[in-house]
């Protein structure tokens, strides 16, 4: 059976990141989400309802499985049984990011690979910064997220 994760702190899950997720699951028997809470960045929603969000999201989707986690990603990854870290491009610089850290996780465990994915191009300027800031100044973000995400979002935020 052929395991995949695709990692991020998902604040919030975009419709970018549901086509990698959506793309990734055709290819893999087993995909999991794996929603960490990124302690350099300050939250924009908690993470368990992240996690919900991202479960409503992916209900359709058999194959996935959204999970929250704490530590090294490459120890998760080993203690589950998963070989492969999904990661999703936008840009060169997303590239020259995500390569370093792909090598050093290749270091620490050489059992662990790395797939890229580039984001479709009408996405590539969607991202969850980009979606936060447009919410936090009233834009419409309706077509940037999953309904779900969007629900959870006006929930948790009441504005």
């Amino acid at each position: 059976m052929s395991s995949a994760i695709f990692p991020g702190s998902f604040d919030p899950v975009s419709n970018g990141h549901m086509d990698i997720i959506r793309r990734s699951a055709k290819n893999f028997d087993r995909l999991v989400v794996g929603v960490f809470n990124n302690i350099r960045k300050k939250s924009f929603l908690p993470v368990e309802v992240r996690v919900e969000a991202l479960k409503e999201a992916v209900k359709d989707m058999e194959n996935v499985e959204v999970v929250s986690f704490d530590g090294l990603l490459a120890d998760y990854m080993v203690k589950h049984d998963i070989p492969v870290i999904i990661r999703g491009l936008r840009s060169v610089t997303d590239f020259e990011y995500e390569q370093g850290q792909a090598q050093v996780i290749r270091q620490i465990h050489p059992g662990l690979d790395t797939f890229f994915l580039l984001t479709k191009p009408e996405l590539s300027c969607v991202s969850s910064s980009v979606i936060r800031e447009i919410y936090g100044f009233g834009g419409d973000i309706s077509t940037l997220v999953p309904e779900s995400v969007l629900i959870a979002i006006e929930h948790f935020n009441k504005k």
